[in-house]
Order: C-alpha cells, then sequence, then structure tokens
C-alpha cells in the first residue's frame, strides 16, 4: 500500500512550443526518475491542462484559464523539508533539464499545499 503523504507540491510551468517533445522527453526519463530517489518523495504524477464545463449556482460554464500553466507536476511529499534537501537540489539541477528545458520555460508557479482534512 504507497504511503500517505500530507503534503503536495505542485511544480507548473508553460514551454516553449519548439521545444515541448525535449521537455517531455528530459521530464519523463530524467528529471522525473531523479527526483523520485529523492528521500521524502513518495510520487510524482504529470497533468496537462485542459479546459473544462461545469455547473455551478444552475449556471453551466465553460472554464478555460488562459494565464494558468499548461503543464503541471504533482509531488506527494512526506514534508516541506523534502524541499530544502541536498538530495532535492541536487536532482532538480541535475541531467539535461537546467541547461536544455529550464531555460525554455516559463509562467512558472510552485505551490506547496498541506493537507487539513481527509
Amino acid at each position: 500500500m504507497a504511503k500517505e503523504s500530507n503534503y503536495l507540491f505542485f511544480a507548473s510551468m508553460d514551454v516553449n512550443p519548439d521545444k515541448d517533445d525535449l521537455f517531455h522527453e528530459v521530464y519523463n526519463t530524467e528529471h522525473v526518475p531523479l527526483l523520485q530517489t529523492v528521500p521524502g518523495v513518495l510520487s510524482v504524477a504529470r497533468f496537462q491542462k485542459e479546459e473544462f464545463t461545469l455547473i455551478i449556482g444552475g449556471e453551466r460554464r465553460t472554464v478555460n484559464v488562459e494565464s494558468e500553466p499548461r503543464y503541471t507536476a504533482m509531488y506527494k511529499i512526506e514534508s516541506p523539508e523534502v524541499l530544502k534537501s541536498i538530495a532535492w537540489g541536487e536532482a532538480v539541477d541535475s541531467g539535461r533539464w537546467p541547461d536544455q528545458v529550464r531555460p525554455y520555460t516559463s509562467n512558472r508557479r510552485h505551490v506547496l499545499m498541506k493537507r487539513i482534512s481527509s
């Protein structure tokens, strides 16, 4: 059974369209595997923003928030201390990510969430 976490860390960003394939390749084959070796990182999942429709207040609304980043990675972590660890710092600056991908990202957002209810 997977270990539960009270913390989620989100890293969201856009990437230059001409670097999209490289972004996904490096994220999937290098960046995520490196971060999964960091003590306290329990799991990683990646997401892409989608437009959606919902009913709220009796009204049907279509939502496409243009200002939000296109891609998000969600990290289940044991505690906020994971993000300050030497292992985390080394992992985020390893492989091709810092030189071949990070410079082509924009609209970056980093958010840490603490569970307040289950």
